[in-house]
């Protein structure tokens, strides 16, 4: 159960308002973690403010983006993220199990995203920290330094809502992913 209660739109404090109607435009409701933020406007514009630089600046498309946050919500142990990606990176293009295959360590079919996701990987599971072995190898697969300072924001990002849906015991309120609890 969660320890947060969710806003709406019509309860929230003023100040997240506009933000959490603009989350609720994208997509389509207000999401629990989202309503779960709201309670601290400086939580939801940290949130808004890096998934809108991504929109803004990044290079990565939809399908990679889902990818990055698979892996990372895997490596965080976050269902709720997992479930909620899995829902994205289906609308993305990628099946079933490719999202499944994706959580459990990569895709045989691309291995050169399969080496960016350990890359994602290292970053959540180490602090930040890259191996030499594994930097390379994302080096050798055609990745390129703009590319890879890229991946620290999404992992952040994904970091940043796997670890507050576990801060706020966040109920699953979409359809769980395969092989999850829920």
């Amino acid at each position: 159960m969660s320890r947060i209660p969710v806003y709406s739109v019509d309860n929230a404090p003023q100040e997240a308002r506009d933000q959490l109607e603009a989350l609720r435009a994208q997509f389509g409701k207000v999401l629990n973690i989202h309503g779960e933020m709201a309670h601290s406007p400086v939580v939801l514009a940290a949130y808004s403010g890096i998934q809108d630089a991504i929109a803004r600046h990044g290079t990565f498309d939809q399908a990679t983006q889902e990818a990055i946050a698979l892996a990372v919500g895997n490596t965080n142990d976050c269902d709720y993220c997992q479930s909620a990606h899995t829902q994205g990176a289906l609308a993305a293009g990628w099946s079933e199990q490719d999202t499944a295959a994706i959580r459990a360590g990569g895709i045989d079919a691309n291995p050169k995203l399969t080496v960016l996701l350990d890359v994602a990987r290292a970053i959540a599971r180490d602090g930040g920290e890259v191996d030499e072995r594994t930097w390379s190898r994302a080096r050798e697969a055609g990745w390129s330094d703009v590319e890879l300072t890229e991946l620290f924001t999404h992992v952040i990002v994904n970091v940043f809502t796997n670890y507050f849906n576990h801060f706020a015991h966040t109920d699953l309120d979409l359809p769980a992913a395969s092989g999850l609890g829920g």
